[in-house]
């Protein structure tokens, strides 16, 4: 239960969050006409250390940083599967990431899906790419609330029930009325405060908590008896051999599906180069470590003895915090990771808008909209977004959002060849690109369906089990290939590229350093 001065440390930091939230627009003020360039990306203005606080705290979110440890708690070591995924997530922002902002300042690209509309000229495929975006995003953004209510339920903070969904919906509603005002300004000023409580919070809780449990080894040790192992070496806290196909494939689909994601581009786009995009990938593995820390928290939880309640182990780390720390200690880490969901959930709303304001509304509705109107649409859709995710974790249960969320995030995968392998090469031909994205997203589902909404599943010739979203893109790659080949042989045209992008990859040297480049 939450003592006086929990609560106020606790409040204080989300008073903080939201006085940061008001003043948004100080950040690199104009006085340019509204454009959804400004709204949404913030005129593309951040430099390295703005775009390092918002990219990072944009791709951790607060469910990640509960899930994570919550399956530590239960599963052991596959859990980790989420540090070599974000280890391999920056080596390949750091190559994509630069090259499709470069393209998308050169055009006038707000989101993947203008991208794809100006690469291959099909209106088809960008409205495909932009509607699995936003299909993807909305049970991540769910994911954030349902963060929220369970930190705070564990710790005390939040009382169950309406009172406590009240409060939430509070905290949601303060983010919503900043981020309708300022778009991206209002995350991207409340990411400075996330990476300070958060980077604080989390590195003292695992001093104090390894020092109470007796170090590294003690934690490792009593996990494994907690898990019914005679030592850690025979324990579920070591892989199996059988389950390191599926660990592999897992950390690789979600490193190839988290650059898809709207939110993450929007991110990188609001940033004023490419040359501050490849400095902030280089810093990005700090969060990395962050996440590293919230997984042992887990491993420390099953040492200390938390009992989780049953289908809620994301509580674990929160119900070890309310058990080991003082009051004012514990409000800081309920804070942090509070302010750490708020931050992702702006951006997803204003991803999400974005996406159905150029590719959906633009494009079929009003064509002849002008910038001011855009914004206009883009702010009220952002607002419904939310109100939809908030109606979404109060009316259904929290695990059809997790559902749903595992389904996303093999959906969004299905739109890399577009996008990711569109940067470059052209030869995929759109009607093939679109054709394999159909496929993948209907074997993707019936994957994951089939096997009780695991990421993981069992191909029919042997034991083998990898991920879904990573077989799914298999078959995509396949017909998208396959079908190009036709195409070419039939002598099909393909569509107006307007990037001016090689159609084909490419290596140039550039001269001042000698190096061969795409």
């Amino acid at each position: 239960m939450a003592d006086g001065a929990m609560t106020a440390t606790f409040l204080a930091v989300i008073g903080g969050a939201s006085l940061l939230a008001v003043t948004a627009r100080r950040l690199r003020p104009n006085d340019r006409l509204p454009s959804l360039e400004g709204w949404a990306l913030a005129d593309r203005s951040l430099g390295p250390v703005w775009t390092w606080l918002l990219l990072g705290g944009t791709m951790f979110t607060a469910y990640t940083f509960t899930a994570v440890p919550g399956l530590a708690y239960g599963n052991g070591a596959p859990a980790f599967f989420a540090v070599p995924y974000t280890v391999i997530v920056f080596p390949l922002a750091f190559v994509l990431l630069s090259r499709l902002w470069s393209v998308a300042r050169r055009h006038g690209y707000v989101t993947a899906a203008d991208f794809v509309r100006g690469r291959y000229g099909s209106p088809s495929l960008a409205l495909a790419v932009a509607l699995t975006g936003i299909l993807a995003t909305m049970p991540y953004l769910a994911l954030q609330l349902l963060g929220i209510r369970a930190v705070l339920t564990a710790g005390g903070v939040s009382p169950r029930g309406p009172a406590g969904d009240l409060l939430m919906v509070g905290l949601f509603a303060g983010l919503a009325v900043a981020t309708y005002r300022h778009g991206l300004r209002a995350p991207t000023l409340i990411s400075a405060l996330k990476a300070v409580a958060v980077f604080v919070s989390v590195t003292a809780v695992c001093w104090l908590v390894l020092r109470r449990l007796g170090g590294p080894g003690a934690v490792f040790e009593g996990a494994a008896r907690r898990m019914g192992g005679p030592d850690v070496a025979h324990s579920p806290l070591i892989l199996s051999p059988g389950q390191q196909p599926a660990y592999a494939t897992l950390a690789l689909g979600s490193a190839l599906a988290l650059l898809m994601y709207p939110h993450v581009l929007t991110a990188a786009f609001a940033a004023d180069g490419p040359r501050t995009l490849r400095k902030v990938t280089v810093a990005l593995p700090a969060w990395t470590g962050l996440l590293a820390l919230f997984g042992l928290l887990g491993v420390a939880a099953l040492a200390a003895g938390v009992r989780a309640p049953e289908g809620a182990a994301e509580s674990a780390v929160p119900m070890l915090v309310d058990r080991l720390l003082p009051g004012p200690p514990a409000g800081l880490v309920f804070a942090a990771i509070t302010v750490g969901a708020l931050v992702p959930a702006a951006v997803m709303s204003i991803a999400a808008a974005t996406s159905f304001v150029r590719n959906v509304y633009v494009e079929y509705v009003h064509p002849t909209a002008t910038p001011k109107r855009q914004v206009r649409v883009a702010k009220a859709v952002s607002l419904t977004a939310k109100a939809g995710a908030v109606a979404f974790v109060l009316g259904l249960r929290d695990q059809d959002a997790v559902n749903l969320q595992l389904l996303g995030g093999v959906w969004i995968l299905q739109v890399f060849p577009a996008v990711a392998i569109g940067l470059f090469t052209g030869r995929l031909r759109p009607r093939a690109l679109l054709a394999g994205w159909a496929a993948g997203m209907v074997s993707g589902t019936c994957l994951v369906v089939r096997e009780g909404f695991s990421p993981i599943v069992r191909l029919g010739f042997g034991p083998l089990e990898i991920y879904a979203g990573l077989a799914a893109l298999l078959v995509n790659l396949t017909v998208a290939v396959a079908g190009s080949t036709v195409l070419t042989r039939l002598g099909v045209p393909r569509g107006a590229d307007s990037t001016d992008l090689p159609s084909r990859l490419s290596l140039r040297r550039r001269p001042e350093t000698g190096a061969n480049n795409p």
